[in-house]
């Protein structure tokens, strides 16, 4: 674990992911939000080819794609789609079970961005990024390790602050 060094290219992409990961679940917009994730998907796409793991890499190629197309869509159609590009990912590179960890965090965070919206989004990515926090210990990305577990904070806080926002609920007289 964590045998890379700490300001190696690939641990600079991470701290790069780090950023726009954190900048992202700070966001009560769930536009900004998946802009930001985008952003955070290409520098983890480097990150991760840079570390050799290419489970990795083809999730947070999904992850950039579906954070993009759920920009413009809802389909339900687009959704399956993308979680069966992970499961076909899955299928032809996955060489150990830990390989799957980024690839279900990829199908959660999918079903998240296409079908729910607001703090119900929030809690289906927060499962995603429990997986990204075991896939992240076990390759040995630090920024990565550090960004999930910051996000999970974040994204913590970031579901308290909506739900204070909301209107009280009206009880009948």
């Amino acid at each position: 674990m964590f045998t890379t060094f700490w300001f190696s290219p690939a641990q600079l992409l991470g701290y790069l992911a780090f950023v726009l990961g954190v900048a992202c679940f700070l966001q009560t917009d769930d536009r900004r939000f998946k802009w930001f994730m985008t952003g955070e998907c290409i520098a983890y796409i480097a990150h991760f080819a840079l570390l050799g793991n290419p489970t990795a890499v083809a999730s947070s190629s999904l992850s950039m794609l579906r954070s993009l197309l759920s920009l413009y869509t809802r389909s339900k159609w687009v959704a399956v789609g993308v979680v069966a590009a992970n499961v076909g990912f899955g299928l032809t590179i996955a060489q150990k079970p830990g390989d799957w960890l980024p690839l279900g965090a990829s199908c959660l965070g999918t079903i998240a961005l296409f079908t729910l919206q607001g703090v119900p989004m929030r809690l289906l990515m927060m499962c995603g990024t429990a997986l990204w926090i075991a896939n992240n210990l076990i390759v040995g990305s630090i920024g990565g390790t550090a960004l999930e577990v910051v996000i999970a904070v974040i994204n913590l806080g970031t579901i308290a602050r909506m739900l204070k926002a909301r209107p009280a609920a009206r009880t009948p007289q």
